[in-house]
């Protein structure tokens, strides 16, 4: 069953200039017509390199931001436009993890009251039963009860993390979003993180959109991967078919750049990408990844590739899709 639909997402920031008079001069294209969809339980990947709107799309599933245009479609029901009043029972089924720990946390308040905020927010619990249900929830992340009336200063970046996961998951919502839960962390503590997320996931029938830049780790808690550029979808697929013959040329760069052990590695790696990347003010004409791509030709500058069906369930948004063979040699 479908949980999650995202057609035609877009958010554009105005850039405002002016002396004396603040008007807007233009628009940054954060995203722009993004599609997406989950399923109950599943896990979608979301990667791309930095600044590519991954952040963006997943504020604005969890309706922290307003979008500019597009539908978002939550257990069958619209929420792309509701209110504040209409939107507080839906943040029983929909929560976020933030990227830093140290920020998303209230440094003036402590762990029990940043955990058990949700639930009385909700009307849920106050009280003694309140503090049972908070330390319960410690447990249930690998901390203790002990850690209740200490304040965020107090933990370590993954104790930090641990807690911004019980507050999200206090509420038991249905879907979450990961944004870039594991970045900040050191690697051996990035595992336990990961870990614990796919835990929760059998416990409560969590469904995730797991933000990173990191491929080891979407590789291992995605179902589906979707890969952005400059705030569009270029491709989507299971993750052992993306991972195993990526069809978009950009997919194939990110693959190559991943750092692999040198025993491991066949041939010399041969993808270098050239040039900077374009201006999100000023997007490229057609497809946006041509003035970096080893395939492009006129016809990349003047119509935008939809994404398209290219096999069972395979997305890609390319004129000339990699194939299988060219792939290989590449990565």
């Amino acid at each position: 069953m479908t949980l999650l639909e995202v057609e035609g997402l877009t958010k554009h920031f105005p850039v405002r200039g002016g002396t004396l008079i603040r008007h807007q001069v233009g628009a940054v294209h954060a995203v722009d017509g993004v599609d997406l969809h989950l399923a109950e339980g599943e896990t979608l990947g979301l990667v791309g390199e930095s600044g590519c709107g991954k952040s963006t799309t997943g504020r604005m599933i969890a309706r922290l931001l307003t979008p500019t245009a597009g539908r978002i479609t939550f257990e069958g029901r619209d929420i792309t436009t509701l209110g504040e009043r209409e939107l507080r029972p839906l943040r029983r089924r929909i929560q976020i993890i933030f990227q830093d720990p140290l920020s998303s946390l209230n440094p003036r308040m402590t762990v029990g009251t940043i955990i058990g905020a949700p639930l009385k927010v909700q009307g849920l619990l106050t009280g003694a039963p309140l503090r049972a249900r908070v330390e319960d929830l410690l447990r249930r992340v690998g901390l203790g009860p002990e850690h209740y009336d200490r304040y965020p200063h107090e933990f370590s970046g993954g104790q930090r993390q641990r807690v911004g996961i019980a507050r999200a998951t206090a509420l038991e919502p249905r879907l979450v979003v990961c944004d870039e839960p594991v970045s900040a962390l050191d690697v051996s503590v990035q595992a336990q993180i990961v870990n614990l997320l796919q835990d929760l996931q059998n416990d409560i029938g969590l469904s995730y959109v797991f933000i990173a830049h990191d491929l080891a780790v979407v590789r291992q808690v995605s179902d589906r991967v979707a890969v952005m550029y400059m705030g569009k979808i270029v491709e989507t697929a299971t993750r052992e078919e993306l991972y195993r013959a990526p069809r978009h040329p950009y997919t194939v760069a990110l693959l190559a750049a991943a750092p692999v052990p040198a025993a491991r590695r066949a041939a010399p790696r041969k993808i270098v990408l050239h040039g900077d990347l374009p201006s999100a003010e000023n997007p490229p004409s057609g497809c946006r990844f041509r003035t970096r791509c080893w395939k492009a030709t006129d016809r990349c500058a003047e119509v935008e590739p939809p994404l398209a069906n290219t096999a069972d369930g395979h997305l890609v948004a390319c004129h000339f899709p990699v194939d299988g063979r060219e792939a290989a040699r590449q990565t």
